[in-house]
């Protein structure tokens, strides 16, 4: 692991995305196998992605950037606060501007600005609005090696690629096969159930780029990640992995993805 602190941070972020790309089209791959999907696991897969953002969004970002500030600061905390408030209304514009349609709703239901765009595109790009902090995140966290590359960061960052790479497993899965109920091809589900993961290579190296070139955009950027990523899971996961009745299965999604996440930073970041 040491011999990684040699690359170039943002390359370590892209490599690390594609990871997370990969695992996602891997759960997309599961529409080859089955046509539907039950609702309690459904539900429980996004239950369980929501669990582990919002524990990331904690151990693997706030944290790290209230301590960053400790030495400098005598207000640690606001660095964390400015960034997360930042991240969650970033989203929030993207979410009032960007057109998506979520999984379930007639074409009249679309959010965004008014379009003309077909539902498919619709569909994908609600998808891929969950996937841009994700990728945000694990580019800052690379990024933080270009002012602190020592094996803590470098084990930090990757534990966080790995625990966003798990839980997209079950949300391609979650994207594809209700793609596929909604009369799509088995091919064409799986081709815009991992098209949807295309987004966090890109924001990676963006995120991981602002951060080495600006060294004092660290916390805020940490942060920012953080709130954008809990506005995900409050405005987009929680929301649809509670249809249905199945309450109790997406949340103990959520309780499960939130401490297998906390584990896996704990121990390994």
């Amino acid at each position: 692991m040491k011999g990684l602190l040699t690359y170039n941070p943002v390359l370590l972020a892209f490599v690390a995305t594609l990871f997370t790309w990969f695992v996602t089209a891997l759960g997309a791959s599961m529409v080859f196998f089955f046509k539907s999907i039950n609702k309690k696991i459904l539900n429980s897969m996004l239950g369980f992605a929501a669990g582990v953002m919002i524990a990331a969004s904690f151990w693997s970002l706030l944290n790290p950037a209230i301590e960053m500030s400790e030495t400098t600061l005598s207000h640690p905390w606001m660095p964390a606060l400015i960034g997360f408030l930042a991240g969650g209304t970033f989203l929030f514009l993207i979410d009032r501007i960007l057109p998506h349609l979520h999984m379930g709703l007639s074409i009249d239901k679309a959010e965004g600005v008014k379009t003309s765009w077909q539902r498919s595109i619709l569909l994908v790009l609600a998808i891929t609005l969950h996937n841009i902090p994700e990728g945000l995140a694990v580019g800052v966290a690379f990024g933080a090696l270009g002012n602190n590359p020592d094996l803590g960061t470098l084990a930090g960052a990757i534990t966080l690629a790995l625990g966003i790479g798990l839980q997209n497993f079950p949300e391609g899965a979650a994207v594809s096969i209700p793609l596929r109920r909604e009369g799509f091809s088995r091919f064409k589900a799986f081709t815009y159930g991992q098209l949807s993961g295309v987004v966090e290579p890109i924001s990676a190296v963006i995120g991981a780029f602002l951060v080495t070139a600006i060294t004092p955009l660290l916390p805020y950027a940490l942060s920012f990640a953080a709130g954008a990523m809990i506005f995900v899971v409050v405005e987009e996961l929680i929301p649809e992995s509670q249809t249905g009745g199945e309450t109790d299965f997406s949340t103990i999604g959520v309780l499960l993805g939130f401490a297998v996440m906390m584990v896996l930073d704990v121990a390994f970041g």
